[in-house]
């Protein structure tokens, strides 16, 4: 059997390590405040080194279609702020305490800061756009930012009931993450072309790549290590959300076997329970599922690149394989 290279983001990245210390730089600049404490937490937040896909795959889909400018760079840097704004949010809600191997920012600094600094973050991104007159990049922003609100209301709306299918759990992670990754190369592609075609194509890309990298996070859920992801295992879990491998599961087991595993679920807040619902899932092959399906979503993201030329896409491909092969 002939063993798949491993891909690291690193050398993907390698490069247009240029335009990345270029864009490190905007984006401190964007980030800067004549509040001290708004500086204080903006500064820990860099501390908190994250894979920097979504500036990568701005920076990407401009080369791809004709050449990395200044208009990129701002749009990285937007996008990038707005989803250091949503991760913020997003552990206010879930009580998180952890982010990227750190204390989160409502561990360190309490609700209150955390909430206005995410707003702070997305205002100032906005602010960018509107400065530099980017109005194209503010209507795709806001569409974004809409879907995303909307995914997290679904889920938590579905959340609350357990009733979490397979076409309900598609929509929400369109919506919830695809949508920024579809943001960022509609971003990249609109800073260097007007070409309807081209900014299609790369938009279905982030959209299948978006949809394939959240089946890999929930996979990570059940099957990652804590110390690698940087977030503790059965999080999901303990949240009561139901994604595809326990939705696969859960669909295989009969009616009985069901109602005793979403009982374990109402009763896994504090952790009771973990071991038996993985195990469940691997009784049922939720992983293997979960992957297979994801390796689909890549080969929609892959195919939409077709219009490009083969060396010119090599990159964005690599890129695909990396969520696949992914551990955090």
């Amino acid at each position: 059997m002939r063993k798949t290279k491993k891909i690291n983001l690193t050398e993907i990245s390698k490069p247009l390590k240029t335009e990345l210390g270029k864009f490190n730089k905007h984006f401190k600049i964007a980030l800067k405040s004549n509040v001290p404490l708004v500086d204080l937490v903006t500064k820990y937040i860099l501390k908190q080194k994250g894979k920097k896909i979504r500036p990568l795959l701005v920076m990407l889909s401009a080369k791809l279609c004709g050449g990395i400018n200044e208009r990129s760079f701002r749009g990285a840097t937007l996008v990038e702020m707005l989803h250091t704004a949503t991760l913020i949010h997003d552990d206010v809600v879930d009580e998180a305490k952890e982010r990227r191997g750190l204390p989160s920012i409502n561990a360190v600094w309490k609700n209150k800061v955390a909430v206005l600094m995410g707003d702070y973050l997305l205002s100032r991104g906005l602010m960018l756009a509107v400065e530099n007159k980017d109005f194209d990049f503010l209507r795709v922003i806001t569409a974004s930012v809409k879907r995303m609100s909307e995914g997290e209301l679904h889920q938590i709306s579905r959340t609350r009931k357990l009733d979490i299918d397979e076409k309900s759990y598609f929509k929400i992670i369109s919506d919830k993450t695809a949508s920024l990754l579809a943001t960022c190369c509609e971003i990249g592609a609109r800073s260097a072309t007007d070409d309807p075609q081209k900014i299609k194509a790369l938009v279905d890309y982030g959209e299948n790549l978006g949809i394939a990298f959240q089946i890999k996070d929930d996979i990570l859920d059940y099957k990652g290590k804590s110390k690698i992801t940087g977030k503790p295992l059965g999080g999901d879990i303990k949240e009561k959300k139901i994604t595809l491998p326990l939705i696969h599961a859960l669909s295989k087991a009969d009616e009985k076997e069901k109602q005793k595993i979403i009982k374990k679920i109402k009763k896994s807040s504090k952790g009771n329970n973990l071991q038996d619902i993985v195990d469940f899932v691997d009784k049922y092959n939720g992983i293997n599922f979960s992957n297979t399906v994801a390796e689909e979503y890549i080969r929609k993201a892959k195919k939409a690149l077709e219009i490009f030329d083969a060396a010119g896409r090599e990159t964005l491909e690599q890129l695909a394989d990396f969520v696949l092969q992914r551990n955090k």
